[in-house]
């Protein structure tokens, strides 16, 4: 089977309502590029017909588009993941299913791509998002930023080109919990940026939600930087520091004063505020070990039920 130049690779959870647009516009945008490529649709466990609007599609085009079903849910990264373990092309090009990442801008990517990158982020336009989500989005941004020291202009991007080696570095690694922006600009010798067009969503509801959200910044935080320990490191030292001041001074005043009557709510004050950073401290350090003990189950990242691909249907069991 020839190896195509390009590999475009889009997670699917309950898109039915899209998979049609979106199918009609992607093979029209890559047909006109006039480069050999494939489609990789990843199943991500969803319970509406997806999957029997993906296998058709591969019925359509047997030789250009593949398709993975997995097991159960187990999340967009792994989806695309498993996207990347099982790509040939030469480049590889993610892409969301429901069409805020028009597919008629792979080209910018690809253009960008062939001045010498190795990896290439599709930097939003324009969103169309809630003023919230944008508002956060930016904010999570220059936060994660910080901590992490990884500078993505748009690290909320699933519009992304990655080389062939790139790709590979990030199916080699086996950490349960990956962040793929993060990830392979850990990988990456040469990342640039493209601006693309943002659309509003074709149908139907994101599938991320707050908590969603804030369990991503976590996973990204704890498993790119150790910021957050150190802080804490640092605060116990200053707080400790303070305390004996505070000590010292409270032993000198009932010297010289004597003791003190009122005070006491004060007291319940500092005390409290201490046992909230301390409980704060705690649940970082728990993030930590939590992410340690999902690498030491070594369990697979994701359970593949069947691949569908040309003259080839296997079954994984």
């Amino acid at each position: 089977m020839a190896t195509p130049y390009l590999s475009v690779v889009i997670p699917v959870y309950n898109e039915s309502d899209n998979l049609q647009l979106l199918y009609d516009r992607l093979t029209k945008a890559l047909d006109a590029l006039d480069k050999t490529f494939e489609i990789i649709f990843t199943n991500d466990g969803s319970r509406d017909n997806s999957l029997e609007m993906l296998n058709n599609f591969h019925t359509q085009r047997p030789t250009q588009i593949r398709v993975i079903d997995f097991n159960g849910n187990f999340g967009q990264h792994q989806a695309v993941m498993a996207g990347f373990e099982h790509s040939r092309g030469d480049v590889v090009v993610t892409l969301d299913a429901d069409l805020q990442n028009p597919p008629e801008e792979i080209y910018k990517l690809l253009t960008e791509f062939e001045k010498g990158h190795d990896v290439v982020e599709g930097v939003r336009q324009m969103r169309q998002d809630n003023p919230f989500r944008r508002y956060a989005s930016k904010l999570c941004n220059r936060l994660r930023e910080k901590i992490t020291g990884i500078k993505l202009t748009d690290q909320g991007s699933m519009l992304r080109a990655y080389s062939r080696r790139v790709t590979d570095l990030m199916v080699m690694s086996s950490e349960a919990s990956a962040f793929i922006p993060a990830l392979a600009y850990s990988f990456a010798s040469n990342p640039g940026e493209v601006a693309v067009a943002h659309e509003s969503r074709a149908a139907g509801e994101s599938k991320y939600n707050l908590y969603s959200l804030l369990r991503l910044n976590f996973d990204l935080m704890t498993g790119y930087s150790l910021i957050p320990l150190q802080f804490f490191t640092f605060l116990g030292v200053c707080i400790s520091g303070f305390s004996f001041i505070f000590v010292i001074y409270m032993f000198a005043r009932r010297l010289i004063v004597g003791p003190e009557v009122g005070g006491v709510f004060t007291l319940f004050a500092i005390a409290f505020f201490l046992m909230g950073i301390l409980l704060f401290g705690l649940g970082i350090v728990g993030e930590y070990v939590g992410r340690i003990y999902q690498e030491v189950r070594q369990r697979p990242r994701h359970v593949i039920r069947k691949i569908t691909e040309e003259s080839i249907k296997k079954d994984v069991h």
